[in-house]
Order: C-alpha cells, then sequence, then structure tokens
C-alpha cells in the first residue's frame, strides 16, 4: 500500500474520534418505529417528522432519538430541546 494512502487512513481514523469536527446543517434519515418508518428531515436548524405526534407538538420520540444520537455534531438550534447535550 502507498504510504500516501496509509497516512490519509490514519488521518480519518483520528478525524472519527474527533466527533467535534462534524456538524450537521441538514440531514434527511428515515427512521424505523415500532409501527411504521418515519422520515426525519433537518434543515436550518429546524427538524421535522412526517409521524402525528410530531405535527401536533412540534418534537417527537423521533427527533429526539436522533438529537441523542448525533449530540455535540449538531449546530445551533437543532440541539435544543428536550433531548439537548448537557455541556456540563
Amino acid at each position: 500500500m502507498q504510504s500516501s494512502l496509509i497516512g490519509k487512513i490514519d488521518k480519518a481514523k483520528r478525524y472519527a474520534e474527533e466527533k467535534g469536527r462534524l456538524s450537521f446543517s441538514s440531514l434527511t434519515v428515515k427512521f424505523r418505529g415500532d409501527n411504521e418508518e418515519h422520515v426525519v428531515t433537518l434543515s436550518d436548524s429546524r427538524w421535522k417528522c412526517d409521524c402525528h405526534f410530531f405535527s401536533q407538538w412540534g418534537l417527537c420520540s423521533h427527533t429526539m432519538a436522533i438529537q441523542k444520537i448525533l449530540g455535540e455534531m449538531l449546530c445551533g438550534e437543532a440541539k435544543e430541546g428536550p433531548m439537548a447535550v448537557s455541556k456540563t
């Protein structure tokens, strides 16, 4: 294997461990819920989900789970809400 490729592989491994390097500003996810699949989107730091609960409350278990999974990799308002990562 070429030494330049080995260097890139090592760099990729280091980057993967430093999750603070990433920030999501938009995202589309297919979320497999208990009863059906939902589409969750993030655009301009605003969440949307096609489930009924989200249409009434502006949040749901699907968006909160994604907030918890992605944590600090989210930008701005996308981090806020019941599942926001505590900085303490």
